[in-house]
């Protein structure tokens, strides 16, 4: 009986633990670095992964570099091996939180909040505060969209003299995950 009574404890001690977080393995990521009368250079992400901690509000995304997809393959092909070299920096890294978020008293319409913390992209890690829209979902998920720019030039990403005229230092990111 003792033991039946630990276990019930313990199974029931994690359950309430894991309503504190919040996951998505399959979020959206996009970017776009285009410049006019060019190519288009964008990308999409569907893989993104995090985590958000309710009881702290400290979030957590991870992105592999490799699971970007272009329009073009070659475009693909350059971008993991020429600009992000995605073999020796497999993925990018926030982690952070959400500053006077409370998971009790959002709702169905988004609310304006500020998510502070490091990203870290090819192996350069940079402080970063961006604008973000959260709201409860009808299957009472946290939806996170976010939309930033960043500066290659910030994570040493080398653009080959070549191409610079038609590959925006300025990259536009707008991030879009259903945590559940």
């Amino acid at each position: 009986m003792k033991n039946f009574l630990l276990a019930f404890l313990f199974i029931f001690s994690i359950s309430i633990v894991a309503q504190d977080k919040k996951t998505v393995t399959n979020g959206n990521i996009t970017f776009e670095a285009s410049v006019p009368f060019y190519e288009a250079v964008e990308a999409v992400n569907n893989q993104v992964i995090g985590t958000l901690n309710t009881k702290n509000n400290n979030i957590h995304f991870i992105v592999f570099i490799k699971d970007f997809k272009f329009e073009r393959s070659l475009m693909q092909d350059h971008f993991n091996a020429n600009y992000m070299e995605s073999k020796k920096y497999p993925k990018a890294v926030f982690k952070g939180g959400i500053e006077k978020f409370s998971a009790n008293k959002i709702n169905t319409t988004p609310g304006r909040y500020y998510i502070k913390g490091k990203i870290q992209i090819h192996g350069v890690t940079k402080n970063i505060r961006v604008l973000a829209l959260i709201h409860k979902t009808a299957t009472n998920s946290i939806a996170v969209q976010s939309h930033f720019s960043l500066n290659t030039e910030d994570f040493k990403i080398e653009i080959p003299f070549i191409v610079k005229n038609k590959i925006s230092k300025t990259v536009n990111v707008a991030l879009n995950v259903d945590l559940k």
